[in-house]
């Protein structure tokens, strides 16, 4: 599959989310391209393994789920508040179900 390049703007915000240190001062932006970059790598790993999903809406639904659980995971080590999570869980889902579109696969 491969949505996101290793050189795209996601890859790079998913290197330099991981990369800051701990409590450190990171936008629901950067998070958000993050999360959807990270999303997209665990969606591929999980069609390999169990198949695509059985519809679109199915795809979309396990994207947010792991868009929203690296999002939490961040939040919770870099000290975002509620509003800024909401904005990034909400920012992540629409770029890895864009990439979702654009990759033809429904």
């Amino acid at each position: 599959m491969g949505w996101f390049h290793s050189e795209s703007d996601q890859a790079n915000a998913y290197n330099e989310v991981n990369a800051s240190p701990h409590k450190a001062h990171v936008s629901h932006e950067l998070i958000a391209a993050a999360a959807s970059y990270e999303a997209a790598k665990a969606y591929e790993k999980h069609c390999e393994e169990n198949g695509k999903p059985a519809s679109h809406a199915e795809a979309k639904a396990l994207l947010a789920s792991l868009t929203g659980a690296f999002v939490d995971r961040i939040v919770e080590t870099k000290g975002l508040d509620f509003v800024d999570k909401q904005k990034a869980k909400h920012h992540a889902k629409e770029q890895a179900e864009t990439a979702l579109s654009d990759s033809g696969d429904y």
